[in-house]
């Protein structure tokens, strides 16, 4: 029995040495390559960004480029730091920015670091000079694992311009802007090369490599002339009027492709090409105040209060009265400077932007119980993202009675601790002694939709928030006849050989809730605001009959600050929409009307003030981000 044992136990250990050995052979000769071999990915050529005339936006050029290879660096007895501080006295750069550039990636290591393969060449410094290159590679005992190479590099030829329009790559995933909808098209098909490693990680021989297949072309919307144009019109405005932030759309009416898109603060998305340092990166202002600005809208909004009013049977050319003040409650809402304007229909409601008439109108409604207003915004597109090709865009807001409520409700115990506590850290005792109020009111009770909500939400403060580009649609389809698209800043995808992959083409999203009656009403009303309504006087001289631009003007209240200053626009030839806005610029007729008027003006040449080109301008960066208008009436 034993001898039987011990040979049963021989054939079973032979068995299983055969089956290992042969049968799966191979799997276990594969799996232990695996071990010793590394693809590494490499890089295609990255197709343009181009405007709509073909010249570039966004290219490549080929530079000298300092990489350092982060396995070879592990190895050497300090992990790098010594080649790392060699590295940054040749260079004239910290030792802690270079090691910020080439750390890798992970959980607990915050931006900026390297996103990419720790097998993949990091670049940490690029254009460098000859007399550098050549240190380099010429004393590699004191740089092991530092090369000098050409490699192309992202070259942004209009500087600050459209720069949170187009975005940034950075290293393996780091995407935004244009350059982050659009990647897939934009980054081509990269090659691959399989390295064979040692136990301890370092690069033996290349086994294999596939090159790589280039990008291919973005053609944009974008008009590089009339961009430049609204950047600088942009920069001027605010240097006047002492804003802080603001933001121009210009779009095709008919047909919502973006013509330009401007916001300022901006920066040179030139910054990513070597990486940027902790420091750099909290500073940079990556908010798009045109796309992810919110911004109360003042009576640029009342286009969506008048189609209400028609939709909810309000007679156009019936009489109203526009009396200094309206009663609500125990609150009078005033007009602009306590204006008393008599009786007129809403043509002149709009031209002279009345606001007692739609306190009335607004109230009216609320007592009926009728949300008509909010209903008529959702379906003007506000309270929700226009589904632009640009990621990160903001909803806005169409504030109503259970938003409030539940607002009210997340916020009462803040509220209530506030109502005894106050708020000391303010210096402005004003502003403290207000808010405590607020709190105090809140903490009693709150959270119901009264009339002085509805009258606010008529002339666009009270919580409404909209974004620079969802009023441009609007007013894009109050001129076009009533049409919302989804605005698209890519054209079409075109390979390098110039065959079109695909056109793109904005898809409608909807109707406005206002008939053809209403819409032509609104278009004849906006037509006089620059001539003799309350953007008079930024028009003064302008040439109406080359150019019948209609609009309005919009100044929303921002407590403890001044005034956001919003001009919404739009002209039948050419068949555009202009928006501007302000932050802190005053007054709509004051700060953004002549600002769009700029932008009108040099759309058609009609002045030669501006200058034109790759680095034209002086357009201040590193302004403060904006931050969200908060109107007085909101918090009453």
């Amino acid at each position: 029995m034993l001898r039987l044992v011990v040979a049963a136990m021989v054939v079973t250990l032979m068995g299983r040495l055969w089956f290992l050995q042969v049968v799966s052979g191979a799997q276990y000769v594969q799996a232990a390559a695996d071990v010793r071999i590394r693809t590494v990915p490499v890089p295609p050529v990255r197709g343009q960004i181009v405007d709509v005339a073909g010249r570039p936006l966004v290219t490549n050029r080929t530079r000298p480029v300092v990489t350092v290879d982060a396995v070879a660096l592990a190895h050497q007895p300090d992990g790098g730091r010594a080649v790392l501080e060699r590295l940054g006295k040749v260079l004239r750069q910290p030792y802690k920015q270079i090691a910020e550039k080439v750390r890798l990636c992970g959980p607990q290591v915050p931006q900026p670091c390297w996103q990419g393969s720790p097998y993949e060449p990091i670049p940490v410094a690029e254009g460098v000079t000859v007399p550098v290159a050549l240190q380099i590679s010429e004393r590699q005992q004191d740089f092991p694992g530092v090369r000098t190479e050409l490699r192309p590099v992202r070259v942004y030829p209009f500087g600050a311009a459209a720069a949170h329009t187009l975005g940034y790559v950075q290293g393996a995933k780091g995407r935004d802007g244009l350059e982050g909808v659009y990647d897939g098209e934009l980054a081509g098909r990269p090659g691959r090369k399989d390295v064979a490693v040692d136990n301890t990680g370092q690069v033996t021989r290349t086994l294999r490599q596939d090159p790589p297949v280039p990008g291919d072309t973005l053609v944009t919307s974008i008009d590089s002339r009339i961009q430049t144009i609204a950047e600088q019109a942009l920069d001027r405005a605010l240097e006047g009027s002492g804003g802080s932030s603001g933001a121009a759309v210009v779009m095709e009416s008919k047909t919502g492709r973006v013509v330009a898109l401007a916001g300022l603060p901006a920066y040179d998305p030139a910054v990513w090409t070597d990486g940027v340092t902790a420091r750099e990166y909290k500073r940079l202002p990556l908010l798009s105040q045109s796309v992810q600005g919110e911004w109360a809208p003042g009576s640029t909004w009342k286009v969506a209060s008048v189609a209400a009013a028609a939709q909810a049977g309000y007679g156009l050319g019936a009489l109203y009265d526009c009396p200094s003040g309206y009663t609500v409650g125990n609150r009078v809402f005033r007009n602009f400077a306590s204006a008393d304007l008599g009786l007129m229909t809403m043509h002149g409601a709009l031209v002279k932007s009345c606001d007692t008439i739609f306190y009335r109108l607004a109230d009216q409604l609320w007592e009926r119980g009728s949300e008509a207003m909010q209903e008529t915004a959702r379906r003007f597109g506000f309270g929700k993202p226009t589904g632009v090709d640009l990621p990160g865009e903001a909803a806005g807001a169409v504030p109503d009675a259970a938003s409030k409520k539940a607002y009210w409700q997340a916020t009462r115990k803040e509220s209530c601790r506030r109502a005894v506590k106050g708020y000391p850290e303010l210096a402005d005792q004003g502003r403290a002694a207000y808010l405590t109020a607020i709190a105090k009111e809140n903490c009693r009770g709150g959270g119901v939709w009264r009339g002085g909500d509805a009258a606010n939400f008529s002339i666009g403060q009270g919580g409404v928030l909209v974004t620079p580009l969802q009023l441009a649609r609007a007013y894009a389809a109050v001129a076009n006849g009533g049409t919302l698209h989804s605005p698209r800043v890519g054209q079409k995808i075109v390979r390098p050989d110039g065959t079109t992959v695909r056109t793109i083409t904005p898809p409608v999203a909807g109707k406005l809730p206002a008939s053809a009656e209403t819409l032509r009403f609104m278009r004849a009303a906006l037509s006089q605001v620059p001539r003799k309504g309350t953007a008079e006087e930024a028009f003064d001289g302008f040439p109406f009959g080359k150019i019948a631009v209609a609009g309005k003007t919009g100044t929303a209240e921002s407590f403890g600050r001044r005034d956001t200053s919003w001009f919404a626009s739009f002209a039948p030839d050419p068949a555009y929409t202009v928006v501007v806005v302000l932050s802190e610029g005053g007054r709509g007729g004051e700060g953004a009307a002549p600002a769009a008027r700029d932008i009108w003006e040099g759309i058609l040449g009609l002045t030669e003030r501006r200058t034109f080109g790759p680095e034209s301008g002086s357009l201040r960066d590193q302004r403060g981000p904006s931050e969200r208008d908060h109107p007085t009436q909101e918090r009453r």
